[in-house]
């Protein structure tokens, strides 16, 4: 049979990989090579169309090992490999008689993607690799590629596949060394019946067997652990542990790497440790150095269990061995977080006190002394003391709750106000280096500065640094789905081309603004802003765009002074007396967000010999008090039939948010609906966030957080109750603008204090730490829906600070059970820790009535807090309902914290 290349390439297109085949078995080989050069006329999408036949093609017609590689690694082939029929492929390179089969198969091999093992690819390189008798190379591509296909389920047991598998002792010991392996492990295949990956099992069956030497797989499994790696990913090595079972003289062994793992692996992996240097203690081959030098970080872990198993174990040892240096080290728990734990510490040194000397007495009465609570008092009894004067030591970092009071009240520190704006872009290059970053970075502050560029330098000579980022870039700034990148395109487009940009389709929203923009602009309707109001930065965008070039001016009214949005009412002024001067009109949008970025209280005397309508026009607004407050009025939401995610977090039983209700007609064409917020009357899970740019937001309405607070409250809101990932970032924004607080910016302190995520909860304590050294009043405008029915107050009073109304709406969620409690605990510790200790003794006490009278979850974390906290800032108040629940009997550990919070209050 004659190989023509039309014909071969047409079977190959068809995907005919039994047609490609047989033409290249039956052709001879000059025949097939004389054909490899027709494969660089190929386009990607014949690669990718039919990988499995050009890939036999390849093999079939490539004159070296180099070449064939070369091709086969192409992109649209790489990922393809398991799609080459093996036996096919095997067949032809038998036929051909290659000399190069095995160089090819490690060339092959080295570029083998580990992200990739999944795909198939290392049966294909393998049966190459197994025909010429070439061993692997050891990359972690082949090994993660060999485990997966060892790894498939394919009705024979795991241990069966394992056993039969040709590569196993060249593989096995790479499955101790590469990091990550163990997501494979615990990913492919699994015992359902035990929950547990097959893997440590089988490794177990084939050492029993004598397969696998016994001594090998013991010293890598401990090995591995003693390396680390994600605690998941250490879970089969730690079961692969256990299943092997090692006797005491094993671990004896490999005490030291025990000891290594107790004070600093995950805690399974640590408590494995702790057991097998239990076991190793127990059979008298432990020395006691080694546990005590094991054993003063341990304590200080976070895991309450894991310190409390090694405080029983060093009292045994105590007793047994009469050791004054064991209960030595048992007062490094002293600096534990958690007062259970230090007081079981307490306990049990003062059980074994009479084997210590005076000079070791008094060194643990001196760590004594720094005990939170009222354990220091206790204390003193022990080591026949005084009361011990409260020092201030060092936080510690090892949990949620420190008993030390910090060094320095965070409310001494005097606020520091927003930082300037930087200095305007002076060239465009600056400005074309600015519009790239704000692609990555949508900051408020860069977005104003841009805007303010695109303006002042519009008419600049040379223009070809922004030409240039445009077609560099063009395929983000035609993201018609991506409506910031859209905006910003368009702008520069229309600064850039000094006319109306010819595109074959605008897109829909965008179309709109422009539309709005110009209907405003001829004395038409108002503009909407379909959503919270940091979509008013897009709108000022289409502005610029539409008017750059109809009624162009020398510089924008509305950019800040103030990186939080604020802008001087003089530079404003100043803006004004040059449009006067050149004879040009401010555009509306720009006017108006101007007007709302003015701060409070400025005097209208400050646009006087102002002429045009716009100075009037400031005048005015200034006159009437600027933007007015609108009424905050909390709404219960009760959870409806609405969406739920089937793999996510449950929906939760409600959610409390803020509806806003302007006070007057609107005087601007947006302000009517940026004061007034209507949220539906149950929830609505699975729904976008109102606001898409916190900063934008932010930057709108400086000095009304409040407002910007309700806009965001439902994206806020989420991450408590949803488990949701981001947006918290607003938080510290509005700490820095001003304003009258009310129950919006309660509420959102009070859910993202018990967000999911550790990033939006540190979001909230820099904003709690802020808002600590703040003066501002929680005293907003507040009205209540009569059917509402959520018990926290709606904060009336005048002067009120702001920490107390967060404690109430923290305490009023918890308690109905709409945040986790464990969450906020966590949070309110960090933040007394960081000094805030006042505001936080603030949130708790208000938020503790509601707590006592539901105990939810968490109760006694919070009682715990408190008596820390109390102690540090010398509180003596009562608490409603704490009397009665520290008087009831039982030994529950809720009672021992409320008698605890009660003797701190009461002594």
């Amino acid at each position: 049979m004659s190989l023509g290349w039309g014909a071969l390439r047409h079977r190959a297109e068809q995907g005919d990989v039994d047609g490609v085949r047989e033409m290249l078995l039956e052709a001879g080989e000059e025949e097939r090579r004389s054909f490899a050069t027709g494969l660089k006329d190929l386009s990607p999408e014949d690669w990718w169309r039919s990988a499995g036949a050009y890939g036999l093609v390849i093999l079939g017609t490539a004159p070296t090992a180099a070449k064939a590689a070369t091709l086969l690694a192409r992109r649209d082939m790489r990922d393809r490999w398991s799609q080459i029929p093996v036996p096919h492929a095997v067949a032809v390179v038998r036929a051909r008689e290659l000399p190069w089969v095995g160089d090819l198969g490690g060339r092959l091999a080295e570029r083998l993607n580990p992200r990739e093992a999944w795909s198939g690819g290392w049966e294909f390189v393998a049966a190459l690799l197994a025909e010429s008798g070439t061993a692997p190379p050891l990359t972690e591509g082949v090994v993660r590629g060999w485990l997966s296909g060892v790894l498939q389920y394919d009705q024979r047991p795991f241990a069966d596949r394992l056993r039969h598998s040709p590569y196993l002792d060249l593989m096995m010991p790479a499955l101790f060394e590469m990091d990550g392996i163990g997501a494979e492990l615990n990913g492919y295949s699994w015992d359902h019946e035990t929950s547990t990956p097959t893997f440590p099992a089988a490794v177990a069956t084939l050492v029993a067997e004598g397969r696998l030497d016994r001594t090998t797989i013991l010293d890598a499994t401990i090995d591995r652990l003693v390396r680390g790696d994600r605690p998941a990913w250490l879970r089969p090595f730690a079961l692969l542990h256990d299943r092997l079972a090692p006797t005491a003289g094993e671990m004896a062994g490999h005490a030291p790497d025990y000891a290594r793992l107790l004070p600093d692996a995950p805690s399974a992996i640590a408590g494995l440790a702790q057991k097998a240097l239990r076991a190793v203690d127990e059979a008298g081959l432990l020395e006691l150095d080694m546990l005590l030098e094991a054993s003063r970080p341990t304590l200080v872990r976070k895991e309450k269990a894991l310190v409390k198993a090694q405080l029983s174990w060093l009292d045994r040892v105590a007793r047994r061995e009469s050791s004054p240096a064991v209960v030595e080290v048992m007062g490094a728990a002293f600096e534990h977080p958690a007062l259970d734990i230090q007081e079981r510490a307490l306990t049990l040194i003062a059980r074994r006190a009479g084997l210590l000397d005076a000079e070791a007495l008094g060194d643990l009465g001196s760590a004594a002394s720094q005990l939170g609570g009222d354990l220091p008092g206790r204390a003193a009894l022990v080591f026949e003391s005084s009361p011990p004067v409260s020092v201030s030591p060092p936080a510690p970092v090892a949990g949620p709750v420190s008993s030390a009071p910090p060094p320095e009240s965070a409310s001494s520190a005097p606020p520091l106000g927003p930082a300037e704006m930087p200095a305007a872009i002076g060239s465009v290059v600056e400005l074309a280096e600015e519009v790239g970053a704000l692609l990555h970075d949508p900051a408020a502050v860069r977005w104003e500065r841009v805007l303010a560029g695109l303006v002042a330098l519009r008419s600049g000579a040379d223009l070809s640094p922004l030409q240039h980022l445009l077609d560099r870039h063009h395929d983000k700034f035609d993201q018609e789905w991506w409506p910031p990148h859209y905006a910003l395109g368009a702008v520069v487009r229309a600064v850039v081309e000094r006319q109306e940009p010819e595109k074959p389709r605008v897109a829909w929203h965008w179309e709109g603004l422009v539309s709005a923009v110009r209907a405003l602009w001829s004395g038409g309707k108002q503009p909407k802003l379909g959503g919270a109001p940091d979509r008013l930065l897009q709108l000022r965008t289409a502005e610029v765009t539409t008017l750059v070039r109809q009624s162009p001016i020398s510089t924008l009214l509305a950019t800040p002074t103030h990186v939080n949005g604020s802008l001087d009412a003089s530079v404003l002024v100043e803006r004004l007396r040059r449009a006067e001067a050149e004879g040009w009109e401010p555009w509306p949008l720009d006017f108006e967000q101007a007007l709302l970025r003015l701060p409070r209280g400025t005097s209208p005397t400050v646009a006087d010999g102002l002429t045009s309508p716009a100075g009037q026009r400031l005048a005015a607004w200034l006159a009437g008090g600027g933007l007015p407050d609108p009424l905050s009025a909390r709404i219960e939401q009760p959870s409806g039939k609405t969406y739920a995610d089937p793999v996510g977090p449950p929906p939760a039983i409600g959610r409390v948010l803020v509806n806003l209700t302007p006070v007057r007609p609107g005087t601007l064409s947006v302000e009517e609906q940026i004061l007034t917020l209507s949220r539906r009357p149950t929830v609505r899970y699975g729904a976008f966030a109102d606001v898409r740019n916190g900063s934008a937001l932010t930057a709108a309405l400086p000095h009304h957080r409040e407002v910007c607070a309700a806009w965001a409250l439902q994206g806020l809101a989420a991450l408590a109750d949803q488990d949701q990932r981001g947006g918290a970032e607003i938080l510290p924004l509005l700490a820095e603008c001003d304003g009258p607080l009310g129950p919006a910016m309660s509420l959102a302190m009070a859910y993202v204090l018990a967000a999911r995520h550790e990033p939006d909860r540190v979001a909230a304590i820099d904003a709690f730490l802020l808002m600590a050294t703040s003066s501002e009043p929680f005293a907003a405008p507040v009205s209540r829906d009569p059917s509402e029915s959520f018990a926290a107050p709606v904060g009336r009073d005048l002067g009120e600070p702001f920490a107390p109304p967060v404690g109430r709406d923290l305490g009023a969620l918890a308690a109905g059970g709409l945040v986790k409690l464990n969450r906020a605990v966590l949070s309110l510790s960090d933040a007394h820790r960081a000094g805030a200790s006042a505001a936080v003794w603030e949130v708790l006490g208000a938020a503790l009535p509601a707590l006592l009278s539901q105990a939810p979850r968490g109760l006694p974390d919070v009682l715990e807090l408190a008596s820390v906290v109390a102690a540090a800032v010398g509180a003596k108040e009562e608490i409603e309902g704490l009397a009665d629940l520290a008087g009831k009997k039982g030994g529950s550990r809720m009672l021992k914290e409320a008698r605890r919070l009660q003797s701190v209050l009461t002594s």
